[in-house]
């Protein structure tokens, strides 16, 4: 089993600054993926939907303005119409998120992290 992670971070999020921490006191190493400056793109998105084992939405912070402004909550939507809200406002995309041996995590709350490490 490799010790390295990714984590997909944001700096300002609170939880995401402890996923980061947590990493750390557990002598994991991780690559930074700061997805706001750095958007995943489409396969990646689609990779870390499949890990998850979730659809789109579930992967959205639906208190976004931009999930609002964009009518996101449209049952209608097809997966590649939300995949595609995300990749244009990676704002949308719920974090931290962590990828350790194959397995993904969102670290809302922290301790779904800790079931992957």
């Amino acid at each position: 089993m490799s010790d390295k992670a990714i984590i997909y971070h944001n700096p300002r999020c609170s939880k995401s600054r402890a996923a980061m921490q947590l990493l750390t006191d557990k002598g994991i190493d991780a690559t930074v993926v700061k997805y706001l400056e750095t958007p995943p793109d489409r396969e990646t998105l689609e990779k870390l939907l499949d890990m998850l084992g979730i659809q789109p939405r579930d992967l959205m912070r639906k208190g976004e303005k931009e999930y609002k402004e964009n009518n996101l909550s449209d049952d209608n939507l097809s997966r590649d119409e939300l995949i595609d809200a995300m990749l244009k406002y990676p704002r949308l995309i719920e974090r931290p998120i962590v990828i350790k041996d194959g397995k993904a995590a969102i670290g809302r709350p922290i301790e779904n992290i800790i079931n992957i490490l």
